[in-house]
């Protein structure tokens, strides 16, 4: 049977195989058909794990902002002829704060094997390192970008963390990092534990969790067009 494979991407620049399977290897080299966010990234990522795979020869299809949903069941179409598909992500797990998940739930709906390849996941590797409740989570994906709404869903975030002691786990746009933090510091209490995790798994790998008044004091990082998972507890 045909299989549609899920296949993890690294999250910062280095030796893939110190955060991937051997498996990646074998399927990126095995099969022809892909479905990715951007071909010339997944092109790229794909030659570093094997010089010898012949792009050329592959065929991708790409899922982003701009994708028509109309022409999603042409993507699969491969897997229903024969042919098994690989969804490659940007970083990181297909189908988590990732557009593949459209083509996943379709390939359920279409009795298709969906196969996940063991991978880094920003987000559980940030909740891992953070010391915060690992039971009982959420990822909220982006707060609101105007500051004042921005802070309305901080504060309503913190309601949530006392009520019930879940961490809240989001992102931003990484030119957007330096003004969330602001925001954070400046809309959440004193005692409120925020954690920030930068660059996970690469060479300038950040991650610290303190109380809102001690990032006060200490300062914070600049998060500049890094890659970042906020969590708060």
């Amino acid at each position: 049977m045909a299989t549609l494979y899920l296949v993890p991407n690294v999250l910062a620049e280095g030796d893939w195989q110190a955060v991937l399977p051997a498996q990646v290897g074998s399927i990126l080299t095995n099969t022809k058909y892909f479905i990715v966010e951007n071909i010339r990234t997944a092109r790229r990522f794909m030659k570093q794990v094997n010089r010898e795979i012949d792009i050329d020869a592959c065929i991708f299809f790409e899922i982003n902002k701009r994708t028509n949903a109309a022409d999603l069941p042409k993507f699969l179409k491969p897997v229903v002829d024969g042919n098994d598909v690989a969804v490659i992500s940007e970083a990181g797990c297909p189908g988590v704060a990732d557009p593949g998940a459209e083509v996943v739930k379709m390939a359920h709906k279409r009795g298709i094997k969906v196969v996940p390849i063991v991978g880094p996941s920003s987000i559980l590797l940030a909740l891992m390192a953070s010391g915060m409740n690992g039971q009982n989570f959420a990822f909220k994906g982006y707060l609101p970008v105007k500051p004042q709404e921005r802070i309305r869903e901080l504060q309503n975030l913190e309601k949530t963390i006392k009520n019930t002691q879940q961490t809240q786990i989001f992102i931003e746009t990484p030119y957007r990092n330096n003004q969330l933090v602001v925001d954070v510091l400046k809309g959440c209490s004193q005692s409120t534990l925020l954690c920030i995790a930068a660059n996970i798994t690469g060479e300038k790998e950040f991650i610290q969790t303190k109380t809102i008044q001690e990032w006060k004091k200490g300062g914070v990082p600049d998060l500049h067009k890094q890659p970042v998972i906020f969590l708060l507890g």
